[in-house]
């Protein structure tokens, strides 16, 4: 019984540990990236000893997957606990949006590292992520496709959802605090240029305002052709 009070004692400051390997380990890919950086590049970063890396994680491949399974699984719970309140599809696709750009902005070396090494990761470990990565994918796919039938509209989910990742992935690319704000505000601007482009609006009333100026343009016609022929002319002519 005391052995396994110990035990339990110990896991939260070994995952503190942890986690602090895993921070320093994700710089060190986000400055030199992955094929670039060493083990004695990490030890040194980490302030474990050479010997102590290759005893507790043996390659730095060992190290990339605790770092994406670290994130991803973050990403995944959390927004499992933002959907419990989303009542409809839209609700739910916005706390998707908003729960994957907070992670991002608060987490941008980690995101750049997963955005960067995606293909990084081989055999059994590359797996066990990839399967991680599609639970995530299919839950926005699947609340794209109820948001399909809620509003009665036609669009391809598959190339929806990945338009909207590529949209959120790559904000590092670009992102200021200063002039694009916070996730909130990031959220739902991307969300208002999401939703019109999947909803149809732009483009159905871009064809409306052509038919009215094409409707205005046939109708000027008309009228410039019925006062050529009253003068006595034909239009081709006049």
């Amino acid at each position: 019984m005391v052995h396994t009070h110990r035990m339990h004692a110990a896991e939260p400051r070994f995952d503190r540990q942890l986690s602090k390997i895993l921070e320093h380990a994700t710089e060190v890919f986000c400055e030199k990236g992955y094929e670039g950086a060493s083990m004695r590049d990490l030890s040194r970063a980490t302030g474990m000893s050479l010997a102590g890396m290759y005893h507790y994680f043996g390659s730095k491949e060992r190290l990339l997957y605790l770092i994406q399974k670290h994130t991803f699984s973050t990403i995944l719970e959390r927004l499992r606990a933002r959907l419990k309140d989303a009542a409809t599809a839209e609700q739910g696709i916005r706390q998707f949006i908003h729960s994957h750009l907070q992670y991002f902005l608060d987490h941008q070396q980690a995101m750049k590292v997963l955005s960067h090494e995606d293909e990084a990761l081989n055999g059994a470990l590359g797996r066990e992520i990839a399967g991680i990565k599609r639970e995530y994918y299919q839950i926005c796919r699947e609340l794209l496709n109820r948001y399909k039938k809620e509003k009665g509209l036609e669009f391809d989910s598959r190339t929806a959802v990945l338009s909207l990742f590529g949209m959120m992935n790559w904000i590092y690319t670009w992102y200021n605090p200063r002039l694009d704000g916070s996730a909130d505000h990031l959220a739902e601007q991307m969300e208002r240029i999401f939703f019109r482009g999947i909803s149809g609006d732009a483009p159905n009333r871009a064809k409306s305002r052509m038919k009215h100026h094409a409707g205005r343009d046939v109708e000027a016609t008309a009228r410039r052709g019925e006062i050529v022929l009253a003068q006595g002319g034909t239009p081709e002519r006049n």
